[in-house]
């Protein structure tokens, strides 16, 4: 495939993933050597299965990596996919960030479902039960639902000894890990805290993807508590993937027609075998 073409088609998958599928930053190993390379794949997809996307600028708001406590631009070129590839890294916990730009999508049959039926199943599967009465209540078709959607992704890889802990990195909503996975004592479970707008999310539900050595997924969900903390159940020699989904309305008016926004946080992470 020619590269222009490559970048074209990578730029669209990228724009159109469907309603319900998640997007996350995808490590080929979450701990490696210090001085090694880590490599790591954007996703979108269900169940921590999806495709590699490129890097394409258009589509990335940010895209930071912090080491040792400091920040530092990915560096990355248009096309590469994996996206990220960094050589060199020195001990500690490494913190992948990366925020999508907008993108908008309509609901429309699909599947012998109306677009309506869709939104509804959306916001029931991301926790929003009073979505269909707001929508309603505020005069909105049925059909044509349009929502605007933004991604905010974390990985943590440990590199060396991978001692260090995950911080708020200032996205607008974002999950963070308050014991580090690969050095702390997990008995108890992982405990995260959800954000928006850089304040604890209470009572948000969270979507746990569990990826057993054995290559079976489990999903489970869980919520936070009024500190926005959730206590996530993990086990040794598992991957993670820890999403929650915030669901806003949009006043009427907006430049690129949208009814609803979506506001996207993962955080992706593994727990060192036993």
């Amino acid at each position: 495939m020619h590269r222009p073409f490559a970048i074209l088609a990578a730029m669209c998958t990228f724009a159109l993933p469907g309603q319900a599928h998640e997007f996350w930053i995808a490590p080929e190993r979450y701990q490696v050597s210090e001085g090694e390379g880590v490599v790591a794949a954007f996703r979108n997809g269900e169940e921590l299965e999806g495709s590699s996307l490129s890097y394409v600028p258009a589509r990335a708001a940010r895209y930071d990596m912090i080491v040792g406590g400091e920040t530092y631009p990915v560096p990355v070129r248009i096309g590469d996919n994996p996206a990220f590839r960094v050589e060199g890294l020195p001990d500690g916990l490494l913190t992948i960030v990366h925020e999508t730009s907008d993108a908008l999508v309509t609901y429309r049959e699909k599947d012998g479902r109306s677009g309506w039926e869709r939104f509804l199943g959306f916001a029931e599967h991301k926790d929003f039960p009073d979505a269909e009465a707001e929508h309603l209540a505020r005069g909105l078709p049925q059909e044509g639902i349009t929502e605007r959607y933004r991604r905010y992704a974390k990985a943590l890889v440990a590199v060396g000894s991978g001692m260090g802990e995950d911080r708020a990195t200032g996205l607008r909503t974002e999950i963070v890990a308050l014991a580090n996975p690969y050095t702390d004592a997990l008995a108890g479970g992982l405990p995260v805290r959800v954000l928006l707008e850089g304040e604890p999310r209470a009572d948000a539900q969270v979507e746990l993807f569990a990826r057993a050595p054995d290559g079976s997924v489990e999903v489970t969900l869980h919520r936070t508590d009024a500190s926005g903390v959730a206590m996530l159940p993990v086990a040794p020699g598992h991957e993670y993937l820890a999403d929650a989904v915030t669901l806003l309305p949009v006043e009427e008016g907006a430049a690129d027609g949208a009814m609803w926004e979506t506001l996207w946080a993962a955080l992706t992470f593994a727990v060192p075998g036993a």
